[in-house]
């Protein structure tokens, strides 16, 4: 079968880039005690500022500035991708639509090359590896495909499971990176493990969490404000392709229907071509932002008495420019430091 990939890569190209890209720079090895930083920089209108120098960004630990040891902004960063799929009674009504998603996302990340990896986690009222850790995204294409909802939820757990239950690549969490994408809508349900034990977890874990939310316009979820604290944590973010379903269409409210206030009828060809393309940018922009990334690593200077410190904070500047956004971890927890 043909993948759809070529759709995918035309939406990527499109991506509003606000310069353009330049050369990487030789990589240097990985000392084990090194702070890794992937920094997304965008400007005022959400375009990816790409063209930026090492001497560019100042970060600060614990407000002390650092010196930065290595920088990179190839977009050919190794990366290992956890693909962690809602599978409870919530996902049902779009879950053809959603299936298609994770595929392209499979295919847009995981291109066949060994430098890039990843894994598929289901989760219903248990969380499942379902494919452990490979660079051959067939294998995970092939699960997909096959896979229907219906259960719980059980989020947390599937994210412990991402962290402490796969294969790993040698060279994690540096080259590769890890980076995990939630498809859900955030609600939890069935998981033995909490909030805050997953949140601290993954930041021990260097991970970086992206997710794609699967609530509808006009409805909220308590799980919206979980997505958006994994992901503000751990230097990542939530896209929300069917929120922007109606946005342009005047009178939503007052178009009453036997089947809801729907301005776009459910089964037709508006209704459809609107959700797809709300994936695809939500796609896309995920695709987008792990492969536009800068990596940072640093070497803190930590007193002995302080290694068991909870946490240490973060934060990335980029000093001589106004107006753009900064998206990074918030901090990490420096006993995650000895482990290679």
């Amino acid at each position: 079968m043909q993948r759809p990939f070529p759709l995918i890569l035309a939406a990527f190209l499109l991506l509003p880039t606000a310069y353009p890209q330049e050369q990487p720079q030789t990589r240097i090895a990985v000392h084990v005690d090194e702070v890794i930083v992937p920094v997304t920089v965008t400007d005022d209108r959400g375009r990816f500022v790409s063209n930026l120098e090492a001497k560019d960004f100042r970060v600060l630990d614990e407000g002390k500035e650092q010196r930065i040891r290595f920088f990179s902004r190839d977009q050919k960063q190794p990366v290992v991708v956890g693909f962690l799929v809602d599978l409870s009674n919530n996902t049902r009504l779009h879950w053809k639509t959603y299936q298609d998603a994770i595929l392209e996302l499979v295919w847009g990340l995981l291109p066949g090359d060994k430098h890039f990896s990843g894994y598929l986690i289901g989760y219903s009222n248990e969380a499942e590896l379902m494919v452990n850790t490979t660079w051959d995204g067939e294998k995970i294409v092939d699960k997909v495909r096959k896979i229907k909802p219906g259960g719980g939820a059980a989020l947390f757990d599937a994210i412990y499971k991402a962290c402490t239950s796969r294969d790993l690549v040698k060279g994690e969490p540096y080259e590769p990176r890890r980076v995990i994408i939630v498809i859900g809508d955030g609600h939890d349900n069935a998981s033995k493990k909490s909030l805050e034990e997953v949140a601290e977890l993954a930041q021990r874990n260097l991970v970086t969490i992206y997710a794609m939310s699967t609530v509808s316009f006009g409805f909220a979820s308590e799980g919206q404000n979980v997505l958006e604290r994994l992901a503000q944590e751990t230097g990542g973010r939530v896209e929300y392709p069917l929120n922007t379903l109606y946005k342009d269409v005047s009178g939503y409210l007052s178009t009453p229907s036997d089947e809801g206030n729907y301005a776009y009828k459910v089964g037709t060809g508006g209704y459809a071509a609107e959700i797809s393309a709300g994936i695809i940018r939500a796609v896309s922009g995920i695709a987008g932002e792990v492969t536009t990334q800068y990596i940072l690593r640093y070497i803190p200077e930590i007193a002995p008495d302080a290694k068991q410190r909870a946490f240490r904070n973060i934060k990335v500047e980029v000093p001589s420019l106004q107006n753009i956004k900064i998206r990074a971890r918030k901090g990490y927890y420096p006993q995650a430091l000895s482990t290679p």
